[in-house]
């Protein structure tokens, strides 16, 4: 075969080998799933402080939904909630309390690996406790809290970038790089908690998050114990390439969810009769609880053209997205008006927290190019309100300056050849 194709066959072998480097020497993305965990934490925490006047009613212990009824329904289905661990009014302020918190500390990037396992601990407990509490948007932060565990998100535009850089920056002056003792600390807090779950049997039921967890805590464990060694040999390499397949994988399933998530909801709404003859839009905008704004929806209504025009779009866009993503230019269109969509039902339809999670979905095939002007922008934002401010000289916005232009130039070329994450 090789004698017949000798060319090809080298082709195809070194695209291979190529497309082996890319996926076990880097983790790709890093704009991407920085903004995936950006957006998620952000739509989660907004939601949790919202309802914070009504977590009673949403969540709590005497609410609609009892702790009774839902410890009958968990009990059943087997769905991971650690208010099920107690029924007492302090444990569920506790809980609901760390759900804000490490919401706040994943959106800043602060211990992300930690910390999104903690976030997904907070959406699960609470959205299993009460499972018909949401909008459609509480599915995809269910599903996007799992997957957001694998994936490196913190290496880009956040507290750990800036710790890591900082880091070389001081062993690069020669100086002793400083302990990490907050890490160990966290770690072993955390093993704890672990433990008394399974001596209290509170983790029995289905196994996929306690595996989640205890693999994870374990994995902690392990890459601590190789990095205090030392930061080269072969355990440290093997460490950083089981480290980016699990993220790419993690990347690829998320890439994967969003596309389905369009292509089911395209295709069933292809099957409505009200979606094939273009009234479909009409109706939502007529019910009270989804009409937050009369005026506004009686103004979107009035036009039957406008009616049948967004009715008959927003099929044709949902279902030709996913056959898009391997043109770029026609993807970033398409990008450009699902997003501008959910923006719209936000405000039309009163539902801003289904519309923020969709669009924080969509934002895994932003191109990298808009991402890192969009950073450069922040940072240059941030730099002129620093320097306004009362005290600051001008050496305060040159460094950080400077550190935003050092962490802008992370993992430029880790970038995938597919899915259009290139402009």
């Amino acid at each position: 075969m090789t004698r017949l194709f000798p060319a090809a066959f080298r082709s195809l072998s070194r695209s291979v080998s190529r497309g082996i480097g890319r996926v076990t020497e880097s983790a790709l993305g890093p704009y991407q799933t920085a903004v995936v965990r950006i957006g998620f934490s952000v739509t989660w925490l907004l939601f949790l402080l919202r309802e914070f006047p009504h977590r009673q009613e949403l969540y709590g212990p005497d609410g609609p939904w009892s702790w009774d009824l839902a410890r009958q329904l968990i009990a059943d289905n087997g769905a991971f909630t650690v208010l099920m661990w107690s029924g007492s009014q302090f444990w569920f302020e506790l809980v609901y309390g760390l759900a804000v918190l490490a919401s706040l500390l994943l959106l800043l990037g602060w211990r992300t690996r930690t910390l999104s396992v903690l976030f997904m601990v907070g959406v699960l407990s609470l959205q299993n406790r009460s499972i018909f509490v949401g909008d459609g948007g509480d599915n995809v932060l269910h599903l996007m809290s799992l997957y957001l565990v694998f994936t490196r998100c913190g290496q880009v535009w956040s507290l750990d970038a800036r710790r890591a850089r900082r880091a070389r920056a001081r062993v690069a002056l020669g100086d002793d790089p400083v302990p990490d003792r907050v890490g160990p600390v966290l770690w072993g807090v955390l093993g704890v908690f672990l433990l008394g779950g399974i001596a209290a049997g509170k983790l029995d039921g289905d196994l996929l998050v306690p595996v989640i967890l205890w693999g994870m805590w374990l994995a902690q464990g392990v890459w601590w114990v190789v990095a205090r060694r030392g930061q080269g040999g072969e355990a440290r390499t093997l460490l950083d390439i089981v480290g980016n397949l699990v993220h790419n994988a993690a990347l690829f399933v998320i890439m994967a969810e969003a596309c389905l998530i369009y292509a089911t909801a395209g295709w069933y709404k292809i099957q409505g009769s009200r979606w094939q003859d273009g009234t479909a839009v009409y109706y939502p905008l007529h019910l009270d609880y989804f009409s937050p704004w009369p005026a506004l929806s009686d103004l979107m209504s009035s036009s039957g053209t406008m009616v049948m025009l967004v009715t008959y779009g927003t099929v044709a866009v949902q279902v030709a997205f996913p056959f898009t993503l391997f043109n770029r230019r026609v993807k970033n269109i398409l990008l450009a008006v699902m997003m501008t969509e959910h923006a719209v039902i936000a405000v039309v339809l009163g539902l801003p927290f289904f519309s923020l999670a969709m669009i924080a979905a969509d934002a895994v095939f932003l191109p990298t190019s808009f991402l890192r002007r969009l950073g450069d922008g922040a940072a240059r934002a941030r730099v002129r309100l620093l320097a306004r401010l009362p005290g600051n000289g001008r050496a305060a916005p040159d460094r950080e300056t400077s550190e935003a232009a050092d962490e802008s130039a992370v993992d430029e070329t880790a970038e995938p050849p597919h899915v259009g994450f290139t402009a």
